[in-house]
């Protein structure tokens, strides 16, 4: 079927979208057509695509999200000048203990998966308000969801449990892993990039706002840092990864905070920005590291606690593998940031590895020094393209 798949891909503030054309022989992997509205409810929103500079933009006060839905609609129907969108792939964050694979939207699934919003506060709610308004305004447009939890249903039942009473297990209450469609696409792009390597025992650093580990035998996912839901784990930008329950606790049975206001901490207030009370992303904190006084020491508390948690776990999920034959880094920090891969490395180097640092500072494929006996590497994610690819795959069936 010709046209174009559209993705989109619902944050808290942001909704980022993707073209893809159907209808060849092979999804290209390279979005037709991509952008963003980001700065939803905040004062300054703006819209930027490829080949469109990022420009304000004016959002209903109301109803912020439905306005920037619309805007990216808009800027969707003239780029197409006329050609269709033949079906819609979402990105939903959760799929519950049912999902395992993608699904064609309506109004029951709908329904079921916002029993499952209060797992996913963040991006569960928004994924399915834009859902929504599509099947009210275009019911016959496929729509299909994609989740983040559906590549983590290979891990054994041991690491799915949560040590609570065992029917929390059969109530649904257990870890289901999250950021599966990057790593799907990991799945993908690494066998092709480094051959069977790849296959052996690996460790993909999905570093964002939001950041976990997925530790991976023959491409498939054996263990990862998020568990219940998308708080646990690493520390992240702005949430906590895994706490002390006790401290949970303390704050709501002696400082008498209520549910909503732990919930913002532990969401909204916490990770890089709580520590360094500067920003949720490395790249400014560390701008700060040799600031005087108390801003340089919480920068570098913020950066030095960010590290030990990505180095902890590594060493957790190299545990449960037996040893490990690949790190990739992967996401925007991942990415983008050779001063956290390489402060990473240097506490990884009981494992042999070893950084070839020009290699590191020009974001390189490679980055491990040559005959180390761990490759460390640096993958682009595309979790648009995975999910368009989903679409393509079920369009046949619509």
């Amino acid at each position: 079927m010709s046209g174009f798949i559209l993705v989109l891909n619902c944050g808290s503030s942001s909704i980022k979208f993707a073209l893809f054309e159907a209808g060849s022989a092979t999804l290209p992997r390279q979005a037709a057509w991509n952008g963003k509205v980001q700065g939803i409810g905040g004062p300054t929103p703006d819209f930027g695509a490829r080949t469109v500079p990022v420009r304000p933009i004016e959002l209903d006060t109301e109803h912020p999200y439905t306005a920037a839905l619309q805007i990216i609609r808009d800027e969707v129907r003239q780029w197409l000048n006329g050609r269709a969108v033949v079906a819609v792939a979402h990105r939903v964050v959760h799929g519950g203990a049912k999902h395992f694979e993608p699904v064609r939207l309506d109004a029951a699934t709908l329904a079921e998966l916002k029993t499952l919003i209060p797992l996913a506060p963040l991006h569960q709610p928004f994924a399915l308000e834009a859902i929504h308004i599509l099947l009210r305004e275009q019911p016959d447009l496929p729509q299909v969801a994609c989740f983040d939890t559906a590549f983590h249903h290979t891990v054994p039942q041991v690491e799915q449990l949560l040590p609570l009473p065992f029917d929390a297990w059969q109530r649904g209450i257990r870890r289901y892993g999250f950021h599966g469609l990057s790593y799907e696409y990991m799945a993908t792009a690494l066998p092709e990039r480094h051959g069977d390597r790849a296959r052996g025992r690996t460790i993909v650093a999905h570093l964002g706002s939001g950041a976990s580990l997925c530790a991976m035998r023959n491409l498939e996912s054996v263990a990862t840092t998020m568990g219940f839901s998308a708080l646990d784990g690493l520390m992240m930008g702005t949430r906590t990864g895994a706490l002390d329950p006790g401290a949970i606790l303390y704050l709501m049975e002696i400082e008498k905070l209520t549910l909503e206001q732990v919930g913002n901490i532990l969401y909204h207030r916490s990770g890089l920005l709580g520590i360094s009370g500067l920003s949720p992303e490395p790249r400014v904190i560390v701008q700060h590291e040799s600031d005087a006084g108390e801003t340089g020491q919480r920068a570098r508390l913020a950066l030095d606690l960010y590290v030990r948690r990505i180095v902890r776990e590594i060493g957790a999920l190299t545990a449960v593998l037996g040893g490990l034959d690949m790190l990739v880094f992967t996401a925007g920090v991942g990415e983008h940031n050779a001063f956290i891969r390489e402060r990473v490395c240097r506490d990884l180097a009981f494992l042999g590895i070893q950084l070839d640092d020009e290699a590191n500072a020009r974001d390189a494929w490679q980055i491990s020094a040559p005959d180390t006996p761990v490759t460390v590497a640096v993958e682009p994610t595309n979790e648009e393209w995975v999910a368009a690819r989903y679409a393509e795959r079920l369009l046949p069936q619509w």
